[in-house]
C-alpha cells in the first residue's frame, strides 16, 4: 500500500478533514485527522494493518501492542496479519502506560508497537518504557500516519506507512485566510 493510498483511504471516509480546526494543543490548523473514522471500516483497517505488518513481516514478531485507544484495533488486526497475539496498553493514574488485564508479556518476547496517528509520540514512548521494563525485545514501531514533521524518535526502527505534514499555528500567528474561516468541530462533521 502506497502512502498516497493510505491518505486516499482517510479522505474517502472523511477521516482527513479540511477547514479551520483548533487542536488539543490550542494550535490552529487547516487539516484534522480522525483515524477512528477509517478504522470503523474493516476493509480499510485490514489493508492498513497489512501494510504495517508487511514492514515487519520478516522480524518474527510474537506480540503486537497498541496504546489505547487508537492502537487497540490496530494491534489486533496487525497481529492477525502477522499470525501472533495483539494486546493494548492503557493509561495508568500517574500518566504512564501499562499492559494489564492479565495479558502475558514474557521477558524476551519480540514486540511490535503500533499507533494510529503520531504527533509527539508520547503514548508510544510511554508504552515502550513499560515494555522495556518488562524485558521484551522491541523490534520496532509502526503507525498509520506520522504527522510529527520528522520529530518522532523512538530509538527503535520506526516505519509509518504514511507521512503528512500538517502545519499548525499558535492562536496569535494564524494566517488571515485561515482566521477568516469559521472554526469547525470535527465530531460535529458527519459525512
Amino acid at each position: 500500500m502506497t502512502e498516497a493510498e493510505v491518505i486516499a483511504s482517510f479522505k474517502e471516509v472523511g477521516a482527513l478533514l479540511e477547514g479551520h480546526f483548533i487542536y488539543a494543543s490550542g494550535r490552529h490548523g487547516e487539516q484534522f485527522l480522525q483515524a477512528a473514522r477509517v478504522l470503523q471500516y474493516p476493509v480499510h483497517t485490514q489493508r492498513l494493518c497489512e501494510a504495517m505488518a508487511d514492514q515487519f513481516r520478516d522480524e518474527n514478531i510474537e506480540l503486537v501492542v497498541g496504546p489505547a485507544t487508537g492502537g487497540i484495533i490496530l494491534a489486533y488486526e496487525t497481529a492477525r496479519s502477522l499470525g501472533c497475539r495483539g494486546v493494548f496498553a492503557e493509561k495508568e493514574p500517574d500518566g504512564s502506560m501499562a499492559v494489564k488485564r492479565g495479558f502475558a508479556v514474557k521477558e524476551g518476547t519480540r514486540v511490535l508497537v503500533v499507533e494510529d496517528i503520531i504527533t509527539t509520540g508520547g503514548s508510544v514512548l510511554k508504552t515502550i518504557q513499560h515494555l522495556e521494563g518488562r524485558g521484551v525485545e522491541l523490534v520496532g514501531v509502526s503507525a498509520l500516519i506520522d504527522r510529527s514533521g520528522g520529530k518522532a524518535d523512538f530509538n527503535y526502527p520506526y516505519r509509518p506507512i504514511a507521512r503528512l505534514n500538517m502545519q499548525s499555528w499558535a492562536p496569535e500567528d494564524v494566517p488571515e485566510a485561515l482566521a477568516a474561516k469559521p472554526v469547525l468541530e470535527p465530531d460535529d462533521l458527519v459525512l
